[in-house]
């Protein structure tokens, strides 16, 4: 079907046109080496701590993962290290 193709044009210039934003979002990948060094934390924010506390091959992830009346909620797990 010939006219198909067309379809996904659309979306395809929205993912070429975003992909230059969505780089510096990953070369922003945040390692600290003490979870007091982070200061704060707003909701989707994601740090990795290096502190030698998660498995072997494992890195410590925080995410601000909800917003409440006292500040962000921070929650905490191990993860595969990202290669740098």
């Amino acid at each position: 079907m010939p006219g198909r193709r067309h379809l996904y044009a659309p979306a395809m210039g929205l993912a070429i046109a975003l992909s230059p934003f969505a780089l510096p979002a990953l070369a922003q990948q945040q390692v600290v080496h003490n979870e007091r060094d982070i200061g704060d934390l707003r909701v989707g924010q994601r740090i990795w701590i290096d502190d030698g506390s998660c498995p072997a091959g494992q890195i410590k992830q925080v995410t601000g993962s909800q917003l409440t009346q006292s500040g962000v909620v921070r929650t905490r797990t191990c993860v595969q290290r990202f290669k740098k």
